[in-house]
């Protein structure tokens, strides 16, 4: 199993503007949160990348990554029919083939060298099967992610068989269902928003919409049928996940871009001016 195919979905109703917005990248440079998405796909060598787009998005998303359209496709989701639906709208483009997927509306920063993407593939490659990228979430983040319970992996740090899945469980739900032997109470593995999917994924979506064919589809209830059908595994990742959907969560991404590059000592002191100037002026308000 080769991945050499992306998959992101950037066509949710409320989320379809993010991945446009503007940053500076940790190299110092301004680029699209879709060209950097596009970057990590590209970084963990894939070939062609489909963004999943609202219709009549496909102009505006085509100049937000121009720099590498030789290598992107844009397909759009004609009706608004929810998460698992964006992601079997690339059935097409994926045409059989096992592929990555990343989530338009958030950004992955590691502190050290290389990349989340490219690890996760090439886990997925040596295991011959579908890997989700997964973070030990406290419960009360609960309701952000979907979440996954199962076994570790005898002698694998950080890896999990998959058995159970659940999209924004309650906290108790999560307990009744989603305990993982060795995380600590009330703590669960929830969705990093980067998978490896198999094949099987499309054909699992596809059977739910044959089903009920003007209903929302989500991704999750495929999941744990992908889980109870073949080997599925969690690896835990040490990078951050910043949805930027979330409140500040634009400005909490790019502070983490810029504290984690090239200009990491210029925004420091940008940082102790601005706090000192804050102070000063808080104090002479005191004062007064």
């Amino acid at each position: 199993m080769k991945i050499k195919k992306a998959v992101i979905t950037a066509a949710g109703e409320q989320q379809r503007l993010l991945p446009l917005q503007t940053l500076i990248d940790r190299d110092g440079e301004e680029k699209s949160v879709l060209g950097i998405l596009i970057e990590q796909a590209l970084a963990a060598q894939a070939e062609e990348v489909c963004v999943v787009v609202w219709p009549g998005d496909e102009a505006r998303y085509a100049q937000a990554a121009a720099r590498h359209l030789g290598h992107v496709r844009f397909v759009p989701q004609p009706r608004p029919l929810g998460y698992g639906h964006a992601v079997y709208c690339a059935r097409e483009f994926v045409a059989g083939d096992a592929f990555l997927h990343l989530v338009g509306d958030h950004l992955w920063v590691r502190r050290t060298a290389g990349s989340c993407a490219r690890d996760l593939v090439e886990l997925a490659e040596a295991e011959q099967c579908a890997v989700s990228a997964v973070q030990v979430t406290r419960e009360n983040f609960l309701p952000r992610y979907g979440a996954v319970g199962g076994r570790r992996i005898p002698g694998r740090q950080g890896l999990y068989r998959i058995e159970t899945v659940i999209e924004k469980p309650t906290p108790t739900e999560a307990e009744r269902r989603l305990t993982t032997p060795g995380l600590r109470a009330g703590y669960y593995l929830c969705f990093f928003g980067m998978h490896v999917f198999t094949p099987a994924i499309m054909d699992l979506l596809g059977r739910q919409l044959a089903e009920a064919p003007d209903a929302r589809l989500a991704l999750s209830p495929a999941l744990a049928e992908l889980a109870r059908r073949e080997q599925y595994l969690a690896v835990e990742e040490d990078a951050r996940r910043y949805d930027i959907g979330a409140r500040y969560g634009l400005l909490a991404a790019q502070l983490a871009l810029a504290l984690n590059g090239r200009d990491r000592a210029e925004v420091l002191a940008q940082f102790v001016e601005l706090l000192a100037t804050w102070e000063t002026g808080a104090a002479a308000g005191g004062e007064r």
